[in-house]
């Protein structure tokens, strides 16, 4: 039996890379991950939202489009999550008018910039975001948010399966524990996106600022 990174090694792992027009997207930046006390707290997101806000910055001062997502459910006990709500019930607190619903402050979104509203982990499921993205010739997704084994996985597994460059900022992630954060975070990079420090994310979106301007959705 050989150590994880030699077993990997030459089969998994490979650069998929950076390619011309880029979008962030914010996963499910919502107080219920940043209130202690919340059933869904979790502190690794409280530091992923603190590290984004760099990153958000950026985007918006050269014209990175900026898409946010959301859970949130809309009918009577929350059957719009169908077998999601059942397995994890914890997220029925995720409705209309909830304090935990609403999204943090700091990286909250501006007028003008879409908000994806979704009922399961994939902000590509059920909604009509890789058309919108196919749309803007977006070809590269830069995803920030929350939890890292749970939403941002999803979403990036996707993300890959309709064609985009998927690039995680890693200090921009966050879960309620480092295991399934660290785990989520080696499979993403071994097998679906790059995992990539959130510096080289901003200075991507800082490299040509003419194309980024032109890039709106």
């Amino acid at each position: 039996m050989t150590d994880l990174e030699t077993n990997y090694s030459g089969v998994w792992g490979h650069r998929i890379g950076f390619g011309n027009r880029p979008a962030l997207v914010l996963i499910d930046f919502v107080k219920a991950y940043t209130t202690p006390g919340a059933p869904l707290y979790a502190p690794g997101v409280v530091d992923a939202v603190a590290h984004t806000v760099e990153l958000l910055m950026t985007a918006r001062s050269t014209g990175v489009p900026v898409i946010h997502t959301r859970i949130l459910y809309l009918a009577e006990n929350c059957v719009d999550g169908g077998a999601w709500v059942r397995k994890a019930p914890v997220m029925k607190s995720l409705i209309p008018g909830a304090r935990v619903a609403e999204f943090c402050d700091s990286v909250a979104p501006r007028r003008g910039e879409l908000v994806v509203t979704k009922q399961y982990a994939s902000a590509f499921f059920g909604t009509t975001l890789a058309q919108t993205l196919h749309a803007s010739q977006v070809d590269t997704v830069v995803f920030a948010g929350c939890s890292t084994s749970g939403c941002i996985r999803a979403s990036v597994v996707d993300a890959v399966q309709h064609g985009f460059h998927a690039i995680v900022a890693r200090e921009c992630v966050g879960d309620r524990h480092p295991a399934p954060h660290e785990a989520s975070l080696f499979d993403i990079d071994s097998k679906y996106g790059d995992v990539i420090n959130s510096s080289s994310v901003i200075n991507y979106f800082k490299s040509d600022i003419d194309i980024f301007q032109s890039n709106r959705i």
